[in-house]
């Protein structure tokens, strides 16, 4: 089997981060904004294009008719469905971008005046701080939690055998799903993205073995 993880592509808010979500103050209360984030932000222009690049180099790698999963998020459920018309995904909360809970699109300034009890995590332990509030999700323990029941479905027999499988998800999940398949600490991935973060609609390829993945290739898009 071969699986494909792919990160959404470019969404309007990777494009205007700090000009637009990341307002400072912020114009919404926590629930709002991770309502927005999740239901409302789509892509922009050039993630159309690479979403239409990924429908292209998608089928060499995983076949015509692999099974495909996309969080629940808007950009991400957008890209899958742009790249692989022909293919119906199965939506699944396992593979959801990192939840915020009460700090979704704080700064960092406002963050630590609102929060000031979490501010050393944040700075210094980022994997392992918690979010505030009703939801906040840490990457070492609920998103790691989460992609780690995501890739115990595949092997409980969810999936036919044989068939290759495309994961549609995100920035942090993707960090997750990295230190699980590759066995390697999540403090190990996270400092390999602060020094360059996977770029939008790249894709990573495993083929999965005896003993669990092994990593073939990561194909990023063009400029």
């Amino acid at each position: 089997m071969i699986l494909a993880v792919v990160r959404h592509a470019e969404s309007v808010e990777n494009a205007d981060k700090y000009n637009g979500f990341y307002q400072d103050p912020r114009p919404w209360a926590g629930e709002a904004a991770h309502a927005l984030s999740r239901d409302v932000v789509g892509l922009t222009a050039r993630g159309f294009r690479q979403s239409v690049w990924l429908g292209g180099t998608l089928p060499p790698v995983v076949g015509e008719q692999p099974v495909v999963f996309t969080s629940q998020y808007r950009r991400a459920r957008d890209t899958a469905e742009l790249a692989m018309p022909a293919v119906q995904a199965e939506v699944t909360g396992l593979l959801n971008e990192q939840h915020y809970g009460d700090a979704t699109y704080m700064t960092m300034r406002e963050l630590f005046a609102t929060f000031p009890e979490g501010a050393d995590d944040r700075r210094n332990r980022k994997h392992l701080w918690t979010p505030p509030g009703t939801g906040g999700e840490s990457l070492a323990l609920e998103v790691h939690g989460r992609v780690t029941a995501f890739l115990a479905l595949l092997s409980s027999g969810a999936v036919e055998a044989g068939r290759n499988v495309v994961a549609f998800t995100h920035h942090t999940a993707i960090l997750g799903l990295r230190a699980v398949l590759e066995k390697r600490p999540v403090t190990e991935v996270v400092e390999e993205s602060r020094a360059r973060k996977l770029p939008n609609a790249a894709v990573i390829v495993y083929r999965a073995t005896a003993g669990g993945y092994e990593l073939q290739q990561v194909i990023e898009p063009p400029a």
